[in-house]
């Protein structure tokens, strides 16, 4: 009883928080601690992705940048993390980076700013849907094509694959959303086991494995560009390969405790990938065989072919790569949630067209079905695409990165420049940072805008209409289409959470209860 009455009042605690925020709790809070960190590494899942860009790190500078630059990258990615961590303990709410913005910005740019994060990190979460479903394609439709050679892979194949995914997964998510506290938890077992299977099948079967001196030492350049330019280009494979972990701040609605276990899913999600993904990379690298062979494969997916070298057997191959495409499609599914909720939450702050059919909530399933089919329409539209260009696709993928980094950076910036504006918040949730939160937003924000510059980086020279990078041209775009709308509808509708409840800016932390990383309360000094 003690127990039970325990959990009552930490989720009574959450929906008062709301409540202050000016929602009401319309979803069902069904998701434990152990669910959420399945379904966020379900999404991270760092080691599946590294394998998809696998050739973008091998051609730029080979693998020891893309070994050393993981490793780089997974401790500046945690300074974001635990940023992240601080403000949804504080604020669980299904809008994550926009509403954090909203709340802690300068008074008289609060809403232009949360705006502005809101589409960004709209646009990242769909792209991001789109380009997971059109992996898993490739990854099926890869192993199609290692069983049988005489089958080729056309463009439309993939697509039409790609709307298959869709549809199932939208049809999970409206017709069984109480089951997806259960398939995070069993697909949490099966990430961490098919990551123990992959990695062990092909160290223990390939026999031409590469020198250590490749794979840490040797720098590779097939790029056209200087060796550093080359090496910077490298870390994109490793940001690529780290992103998605703010799946639990937006799933935040639905779980129980939130406020204590979203800020401990977001952390250790990103540890699970960091860990995996390393040890893939490492892995792999020994494993790969001629470079130029697996980059010009005909499965279209060159980590197939590195199957494939390794076991020596077709079937081998494939029961690997389906490993992985399972996860792929679980992982689907988990983005599908994460994008809708993250819709809904934008409608019910009236930030979209139509902002009424969108917020709605179905009664009985208590799911936002209205936003489901949004996203799943978005998602397939992006997906279309892929019809008529590779190269136009191959931005869609740019900008999903580009655009949760760009949403990732916005709440890291307000911190800071509320601070030197006066208008700095201490953060009352149970998970804090203290004396720490200052310099990890430092570190967070600069690396994220590092990274979200170098994106724009067209990957080889000399650069043609055909491997030109547009990813500035479609964040571009993005920005002028969100400009636009402030100004004709967001200005006059845009809500956001109620600023008045949230409470007054507070200059000093002393005496402050705090909860360090390690969540130990003490006082500060």
């Amino acid at each position: 009883m003690g127990a039970d009455r325990k959990v009552f009042d930490d989720q009574m605690q959450d929906d008062v928080v709301l409540e202050n925020l000016g929602y009401q709790q319309e979803l069902k809070r069904s998701f434990g601690l152990l669910g959420m960190i399945g379904f966020s590494f379900s999404i991270v899942t760092s080691w599946t992705a590294l394998g998809g860009v696998l050739i973008v790190g091998v051609e730029s500078g080979g693998p020891p940048v893309m070994i050393w630059s993981w490793i780089g990258i997974s401790v500046l990615t945690l300074a974001v993390a635990y940023s992240m961590a601080e403000m949804c303990s504080a604020y669980p709410v299904a809008g994550g980076q926009y509403s954090w913005v909203a709340i802690l910005s300068p008074p008289y740019l609060a809403r232009g700013l949360s705006w502005v994060t809101g589409w960004f990190m709209i646009t990242g979460v769909l792209a991001m849907g789109a380009t997971n479903n059109f992996v898993a394609s490739n990854f099926i439709l890869g192993q199609a094509n290692l069983s049988y050679p005489e089958y080729t892979i056309e463009r439309w194949h993939t697509v039409l694959l790609a709307y298959l995914i869709s549809l199932t997964t939208a049809l999970v998510n409206i017709r069984g959303p109480h089951l997806l506290d259960r398939i995070s938890r069993g697909v949490l077992i099966l990430n961490i086991a098919s990551f123990v299977i992959v990695v062990a099948v092909i160290l223990a079967c390939n026999d031409h494995k590469q020198s250590g001196s490749f794979v840490f030492k040797d720098f590779q350049n097939f790029t056209g560009w200087g060796s550093a330019f080359t090496a910077i280009l490298g870390v994109l494979q490793s940001a690529f390969g780290m992103c998605c972990y703010d799946a639990p701040s937006h799933m935040t609605e639905e779980m129980k405790n939130a406020s204590k276990e979203a800020p401990k899913a977001i952390i250790m999600s990103v540890y699970i990938g960091a860990f995996t993904g390393l040890i893939f990379l490492i892995a792999v690298c020994f494993c790969i065989g001629d470079i130029d062979t697996v980059a010009s494969t005909t499965t279209g997916v060159p980590l197939i072919q590195i199957f494939y070298d390794s076991t020596r057997s077709k079937v081998g191959a494939c029961f690997l790569a389906s490993l992985i495409s399972v996860i792929a499609l679980v992982c689907a599914n988990a983005l599908l949630a994460e994008g809708s909720r993250s819709l809904y939450a934008f409608a019910r702050d009236n930030g979209l067209p139509f902002s009424h059919v969108f917020s709605k909530v179905e009664p009985k399933k208590q799911v936002p079905i209205n936003a489901i089919l949004l996203a799943t329409v978005c998602q397939m539209a992006l997906n279309s695409i892929y019809f008529g260009t590779a190269t136009g696709f191959q931005t869609v993928i740019s900008i999903a990165t580009e655009g949760f980094y760009l949403s990732y950076a916005m709440p890291l910036f307000v911190r800071i420049l509320a601070r030197l504006t006066g208008h700095h918040k201490v953060l009352q949730g149970p998970y804090k940072l203290g004396e720490y939160g200052l310099y990890l937003n430092l570190i967070g924000f600069i690396f994220l805008l590092f990274a979200a510059i170098t994106f724009n980086f067209p990957t080889a020279r000399p650069v043609t209409k055909d491997n030109m990078n547009y990813t500035s041209a479609a964040i571009g775009v993005i920005g002028v289409l969100s400009l636009v709308t402030w100004i004709f509808t967001g200005r006059k509708n845009f809500a956001g959470p109620e600023m008045h409840l949230v409470g007054e800016p507070v200059e000093q932390e002393a005496d402050i209860p705090v909860v360090e990383v390690g969540m130990k309360e003490k006082s500060a000094t």
